[in-house]
């Protein structure tokens, strides 16, 4: 056998220089999609600030923090974690919002339904509840307090997807964005 037709170490490190391009056009195109990742968790955060009234958007609100059931914030020490671990970190992170979203969104509706209830007392024309809005979602913990799990859970979330971003910006092959 001749050098050239090589050993099962070279044939390995021959296709793994060939999955290199591959490997980074992944790793661009996963940071891409971040990157818009974060731009709608901000229109997200944002418009729910705007959606829930004062005191929420108001300089300088600044609510309990709620502990979020299963979700914490990224601790300061996140950045100084290995690659491999601050992208566990990330995923468990980001596979933890979709159902505290869902509750968002479930409270929402059932915070809806309240006001449409409340404007049809007032002789407003209501345009009817949501079919599928909880109907003592919010009464038990509060009108308020919904609104603040749902600002917390929105303000997760943006984190999260924001540290994502930075964390996929590292495994750039030109560095971090």
């Amino acid at each position: 056998m001749s050098r050239r037709e090589g050993s099962l170490e070279d044939l390995q490190a021959d296709s793994s220089i060939s999955l290199l391009p591959h490997l980074e056009a992944k790793i661009r195109q996963t940071h891409s999609l971040a990157h818009l990742l974060t731009k709608y968790a901000e229109q997200l955060f944002q418009e729910y600030v705007q959606h829930q009234g004062d005191p929420f958007g108001l300089p300088g609100f600044s609510p309990p923090r709620l502990s979020v059931a299963g979700l914490s914030a990224p601790a300061p020490s996140h950045a100084g974690l290995p690659a491999p671990e601050r992208l566990r970190l990330d995923a468990a992170a980001l596979d933890a919002l979709p159902p505290l979203l869902d509750v968002v969104l479930r409270c929402q509706r059932a915070l809806g339904a309240a006001v449409e209830a409340v404007l049809a007392a007032l002789g407003t024309p209501a345009r009817g509840p949501s079919p599928d809005a909880p109907p003592a979602a919010t009464a038990s913990a509060g009108v308020f307090s919904a609104k603040v799990l749902g600002f917390r859970v929105c303000g997760l979330y943006r984190e999260w997807v924001t540290r994502t971003e930075g964390d996929l910006g590292q495994l750039m092959p030109e560095g971090p964005a």
